[in-house]
C-alpha cells in the first residue's frame, strides 16, 4: 500500500491520550481532548447523552455510513471506603488483573477536583513485618491504597476530602523503546484509539475521502460491557478497532493487525470479516486471523443493544492484556493501513 503514515503524529497522540486517566466513567477530560483535535482538524464532533464521542468523517457517497467503534474508558479503581488506620480500601473497575496493580503508583480523583497521589499495596505489604507478605492472594480484600499524606486514621483522611465514590487511576507508565514496542497499561483500547485517530491527520494530510459516510465512535464504557449499546441511525455497519490477542493458540504478534472472525460473544459478520482478510492478503498488510476465547467489544455491545447493524473486529496486536500491556508500532501502523483500505477502496 502507498501510503505513508506519520508515526510521529500516531506515537504523540497515543502517549497524550494514555496520559489522561480516564477510568470507565471519568472520562470528560480525555473525550475533550479529541474533541480539540478532532475541531483543529477540521472535522464535526459532538457527544451523544452517554458522553461519547462522534467524529463524523465526509464521504465520497452520504448513502451509507460504517461506524468505528473504539474505547477510551480504562481500567482502573473507586473509593469503596476508608480503613480505620487511614488507608482505601477500593473496588474494581472493570477485569484488572489484580496481581499486577501490586505495588503501582495511583492518583485519587475527589469530586472537589482534588488530586492526591498513592500506591496500591498488598495489605501484608512489607516481607519484615509479615508472615505472609509473599504469598497472601492479591485480590480486592487483600490489597489498598496507600495514600502520600499525613494520614493515620479515617478522620485524616475524611479532612482531605477523599469519600467513597472518588475514582482511582494507575500511572500506565507509557515507555517506546528503541526496537518500536511501546509498553504500557490501557493499550486496551487507547491503541485502536489512536490508529482511528490517525485517520483524520491521514484523511486531511492526503486530501482523500473514504468512499462511505465515516463516524468513529469514542467509547466511554466499554470496559464495563454497554459502550455502543446504542449508536446513531443513520450506521449501517461497524467495523470496531480493539486490541488484538496475543498468546495460547493464537497466531497474532504485536507487529500484526489481528482480524477476529468470533470472540465470547459469537461470530462477527462473514462479508466483512472476508473483505478484512482479503485487502490484508492483496496488500502485504502483517495480519493474523485468530478467535478471541474471552474477549468482547464495542462491537458486541452495539448487537446486543438490538441495533440492526453487521459487525467486524480488528486490532493491533497486545500483550499480557489487563495487566502490563505491549504493543508495537509496526501492529500500529498495520491496523491504520488495514482500515484505511477498508474504507477507500470499492467494495
Amino acid at each position: 500500500m502507498n501510503i505513508e503514515l506519520n508515526r510521529e503524529f500516531t506515537l504523540k497522540l497515543l502517549e497524550q491520550i494514555i496520559n489522561i486517566p480516564s477510568p470507565t466513567g471519568y472520562c470528560r477530560d480525555v473525550i475533550a481532548f479529541i474533541e480539540k483535535l478532532a475541531l483543529e482538524l477540521g472535522y464535526k464532533f459532538e457527544r451523544n447523552k452517554k458522553g461519547n464521542g462522534i467524529i463524523e468523517i465526509e464521504g465520497e457517497s452520504d448513502d451509507y455510513c460504517i461506524g468505528i467503534p473504539v474505547h477510551v474508558d480504562t481500567l482502573g479503581a473507586m473509593v469503596r471506603s476508608i480503613n480505620k488506620h487511614g488507608t482505601i480500601r477500593f473496588t474494581s473497575i472493570g477485569g484488572n488483573l489484580l496481581p499486577t496493580l501490586d505495588g503501582e503508583y495511583c492518583k485519587i480523583h475527589t469530586r472537589s477536583g482534588k488530586i492526591y497521589t498513592g500506591t496500591i499495596l498488598s495489605s501484608s505489604p512489607s516481607v519484615h513485618v509479615f508472615e505472609d507478605a509473599k504469598t497472601r492472594d492479591r485480590n480486592e480484600e487483600n490489597m489498598m491504597v496507600r495514600i502520600d499524606e499525613a494520614a493515620s486514621n479515617r478522620e485524616d483522611v475524611q479532612k482531605l476530602g477523599i469519600s467513597t465514590g472518588d475514582y482511582i487511576s494507575v500511572d500506565p507508565k507509557f515507555t517506546v523503546t528503541d526496537s518500536g514496542f511501546i509498553k504500557s497499561r490501557y493499550m486496551d483500547d487507547k491503541a485502536g484509539t489512536a490508529c482511528a485517530l490517525s485517520l483524520l491527520e491521514l484523511f486531511r494530510r492526503l486530501g482523500t475521502k473514504p468512499k462511505n459516510k465515516v463516524k468513529i465512535l469514542i467509547s466511554t464504557y466499554e470496559e464495563v460491557g454497554h459502550g455502543c449499546a446504542n449508536i446513531p441511525d443513520d450506521i449501517d455497519e461497524l467495523v470496531g478497532i480493539d486490541m488484538g490477542c496475543v498468546g495460547l493458540d493464537l497466531s497474532c504478534t504485536e507487529q500484526e493487525v489481528s482480524i477476529c472472525p468470533k470472540d465470547s460473544s459469537g461470530p462477527y459478520d462473514y462479508d466483512i470479516t472476508g473483505r478484512l482478510i482479503e485487502l490484508a492478503r492483496r496488500h502485504g498488510i502483517r495480519h493474523a486471523v485468530d478467535i478471541y476465547p474471552m474477549y468482547g467489544s464495542d462491537v458486541s455491545s452495539s448487537l446486543k443493544g438490538g441495533n440492526d447493524i453487521r459487525g467486524g473486529l480488528i486490532g493491533p496486536g497486545v500483550h499480557a492484556s489487563h495487566g502490563m500491556e505491549r504493543t508495537h508500532i509496526d501492529g500500529i501502523e498495520n491496523t491504520i493501513k488495514l482500515i484505511y483500505a477498508y474504507l477507500t477502496e470499492v467494495q
